[in-house]
């Protein structure tokens, strides 16, 4: 599959923007650079007296600068728009062990589970192989949500692509981050931490639900 998954919540819509963007930019240099060399081939003009060129100098300096900057400035923005953490309406807390995770909602009476990869043999004819779980995460959709990540033992990473969410869990360190999930669904994740020989199979679902579903889920 070519491109990036869908969206499903507004960071991860300017994280598009931004690739986007970066990639016109790329396409723009490689055309320009790849026509120069192709037209060497063909360039009869010998110039054996000519030393330097300081206004072409000038120009190969300064005109690289300024793509970079129109580069550098949306990524800023983003860096700062992805760090933003908003009044968070449910705040969930994740420990990354080896080779599972476990889920808190503090905010709930402390409810907490853990959540395994469904074996193969177990999987139903509907499930994705080594992206199931036997318990998702439930959250509601329209909401700010804070996600707050550690581990157990070794450095785990909390990875959602759809989300646009990637949040290191280090031993001793508590990781903070945010989303807003902007649709219902099943958004499937997995560590993309090299945490081990079975790292690849700590995979994450969270399953979006309207708010009502959410409150009489808990």
């Amino acid at each position: 599959i070519l491109g990036l998954q869908d969206s499903a919540s507004p960071l991860m819509e300017q994280l598009i923007f931004f690739h986007d963007h970066a990639l016109l930019i790329l396409v723009m240099i490689t055309v320009l650079v790849g026509y120069l060399m192709f037209m060497l081939f063909f360039n009869n003009y010998v110039n054996r007296f000519l030393l330097h060129g300081q206004l072409i100098e000038m120009i190969w300096t300064i005109l690289p600068a300024i793509i970079l900057l129109f580069i550098a400035l949306p990524s800023l923005r983003l860096l700062y728009l992805l760090d933003e953490i908003n009044e968070p309406s449910v705040t969930l807390k994740k420990i990354g062990h080896q080779w599972y995770w476990s889920y808190e909602y503090s905010d709930f009476n402390n409810i907490e589970f853990d959540s395994y990869m469904i074996p193969t043999g177990q999987l139903s004819t509907d499930g994705f192989r080594l992206l199931n779980v036997d318990n998702r995460i439930v959250l509601p959709m329209n909401s700010q949500i804070r996600i707050l990540v550690t581990a157990a033992d070794v450095i785990h990473s909390w990875t959602i692509p759809a989300l646009g969410v990637k949040v290191d869990g280090t031993p001793g360190r508590l990781n903070q981050t945010n989303f807003f999930i902007n649709r219902p669904g099943l958004f499937y994740g997995q560590c993309s931490e090299i945490c081990g020989a079975n790292h690849s199979f700590k995979p994450i679902v969270i399953e979006s639900v309207p708010v009502n579903y959410f409150i009489k889920w808990i």
